[in-house]
C-alpha cells in the first residue's frame, strides 16, 4: 500500500529547492514589470531570462560570508547572468521577496489542507449514513444520559469540519498577499504598477498597506485556523479513545495483522494512532501561540520573527496534512460494535428513559419540582441498588396516581429518543439517504 501519510508533495513546498525557485519567479516577474513600464531594456531582460539560474550549494557558500541568504542567492544569480543583472532587484528589498514567495507557498499549503480536509468531510459522511440508526448512549460528564446514534456522533464531526474549511478558505484568502513595495513600504524606488503587476502574475493580492514586510497579523491568523483544525482532530481523537476502552468498547481503531500492542503484554490493542493525533494536536496549538508573538515587532520591521517562521510555518503544514490523512483512515478503518453499543444502553436499568417521566409528570398537572422529587427518589433506588426503572415506576404507587401503565409504556419507547433523526441528517446533509 502507498505510504498515504509521507505527503511528498506538502513536504516539498517546504524545501530550499522550492523556496529559491519561488524568489528567482518573483524576480524575473519583477524584471517583467520594469520591462512593460520601459526601465529595463529588452536586450537586458532577454539576458536575465536566459541565464537566470541559481546553485544552491554555491548560495550556501555565499551565505558562510555574507551572512545574508537573499544577498548570497542575489550573488549566485548575478555569477550566472553577468553585468545586466544589475537590473534584478533593482529598486526592491528582500522582504518584497521573502514575504511575496511565503505568500506563494502557504497559499499551496492551503489547497493541501484543503483537499485533506474535503476528503475527511467524505469518509465522516459514508460513515455517518452507514451508522445512523444505529443506536448508543449519549452521555455527559462521561456518565450515561439518553440514546444517540453514533451515526449523529459522525454527523457532528463532519459539521465541524465543514466549519473548518470555510475557515481554511478564509485564512487562504487572508495570507493570500504580495509586497513589492520597497525598504519600508512607500514605493520610494519602484512604482506601484510593479506589484500590480507580480502579484496579478501570481494570483495574489497586493497588500493595501506595509513596512519592509507584510503584516504578521496575516499569518498568526493562519495560524490559528491551523490550531483549530488540530483542536478538531484532538477532539475525535478523545472520543474514540474513550470508546476504546475496555468497560466500553464500542468503537476501536483497526488492528492489523501482526500489529503489537505491547512489549509485555500480549493481549494489548491500543488506540495508538488517536493518542498520537491528541499529542501533535499540542504541537500545532504551541505553533499558533508563537505567531500571535511574531506579531509585534520593532518599528517598520525587526526580524524576530523570521527564525520562529522557518519552524513553525513548515512544521505545521506538514503537521496537519499527516493528522488529517491519519484521521482519514482511522475513521474509514474504525472497527464498531453494535452489540456493545446496545449492551452498554441497557446498562443502566432504563434509567435514561427519566426524563421522559419526569415530564409526562408535569403534564399531568404536577410542578416541575413535584415531578424530579418522585423520579430521582424511583431512580436512585435503581442507580444505588440496580434492578428495572421501569418496574420501579410502576411499582410506585405516588407516581401512578398521575399516569396510567400505558403511559409508562409510551415512556419507555428508544423511538421517542431517535424520531428526528432523519430531521438532524437532513439539516447537516441535505438528505437522510445515502447517495
Amino acid at each position: 500500500m502507498i505510504d498515504r501519510y509521507s505527503r511528498p508533495d506538502m513536504a516539498k513546498i517546504w524545501t530550499v529547492q522550492n523556496k529559491y525557485e519561488k524568489w528567482l519567479e518573483i524576480e524575473l516577474a519583477v524584471c517583467e514589470a520594469l520591462l512593460e513600464k520601459g526601465d529595463i531594456p529588452k536586450s537586458a531582460f532577454d539576458t536575465i531570462k536566459n541565464n537566470a539560474r541559481f546553485e544552491t550549494f554555491r548560495i550556501d557558500e555565499i551565505e558562510r560570508t555574507v551572512k545574508h541568504d537573499v544577498i548570497a542567492f542575489l550573488t549566485n544569480i548575478s555569477e550566472n547572468v553577468g553585468n545586466d543583472s544589475r537590473y534584478i532587484h533593482m529598486g526592491i528589498t528582500s522582504s518584497d521577496l521573502l514575504d511575496t514567495a511565503l505568500a506563494l507557498v502557504m497559499v499551496e499549503a492551503s489547497d493541501i489542507i484543503l483537499t485533506d480536509l474535503k476528503a475527511l468531510s467524505k469518509v465522516l459522511m459514508k460513515r455517518a449514513f452507514e451508522f445512523k440508526d444505529t443506536m448508543m448512549i449519549g452521555r455527559s460528564h462521561g456518565v450515561h444520559a439518553e440514546p444517540i446514534t453514533f451515526g449523529l456522533k459522525l454527523a457532528l464531526w463532519y459539521s465541524e469540519n465543514q466549519r473548518n474549511i470555510k475557515r481554511m478558505e478564509n485564512a487562504k484568502e487572508s495570507i493570500g498577499y504580495g509586497k513589492i513595495s520597497g525598504a519600508v513600504g512607500t514605493f520610494a524606488n519602484i512604482d506601484p504598477f510593479v506589484e500590480e503587476y507580480v502579484c496579478k502574475k501570481f494570483g495574489l493580492k497586493p497588500a493595501p498597506v506595509s513596512n519592509q514586510i507584510i503584516q504578521r497579523d496575516r499569518h498568526a491568523e493562519f495560524m490559528v485556523m491551523l490550531s483549530l483544525i488540530a483542536s478538531s482532530i484532538e477532539k475525535i481523537a478523545v472520543e474514540l479513545r474513550h470508546l476504546q476502552r475496555t468497560e466500553v468498547l464500542e468503537a476501536e481503531e483497526y488492528f492489523s495483522t501482526g500489529q503489537k500492542g505491547s512489549s509485555a503484554m500480549p493481549h494489548k490493542r491500543n488506540p495508538i494512532t488517536a493518542e498520537q493525533l491528541s499529542g501533535l494536536a499540542r504541537v500545532v496549538r504551541s505553533h499558533a501561540v508563537a505567531a500571535m508573538e511574531n506579531i509585534a515587532l520593532w518599528h517598520e520591521r525587526d526580524i524576530s520573527h523570521s527564525s520562529v517562521e522557518r519552524i513553525i510555518l513548515p512544521d505545521s503544514t506538514i503537521l496537519i496534512d499527516y493528522m488529517l490523512n491519519k484521521l482519514i483512515d482511522l475513521i474509514e478503518k474504525l472497527l464498531i460494535y453494535p452489540q456493545n453499543m446496545k449492551k452498554n444502553l441497557d446498562k443502566m436499568g432504563g434509567l435514561i428513559y427519566s426524563e421522559n417521566t419526569l415530564l409526562e409528570l408535569v403534564k399531568s398537572g404536577l410542578t416541575r419540582e413535584e415531578a424530579y422529587k418522585l423520579v430521582q427518589r424511583a431512580s436512585m433506588k435503581i442507580w444505588e441498588k440496580e434492578g428495572d426503572f421501569k418496574e420501579s415506576i410502576l411499582n410506585d404507587r405516588e407516581i401512578m396516581k398521575y399516569i396510567s401503565a400505558a403511559t409508562v409504556e409510551k415512556v419507555f419507547s428508544i423511538s421517542h429518543h431517535l424520531k428526528n433523526v432523519d430531521f438532524i441528517f437532513r439539516r447537516v446533509f441535505g438528505r437522510v439517504e445515502p447517495v
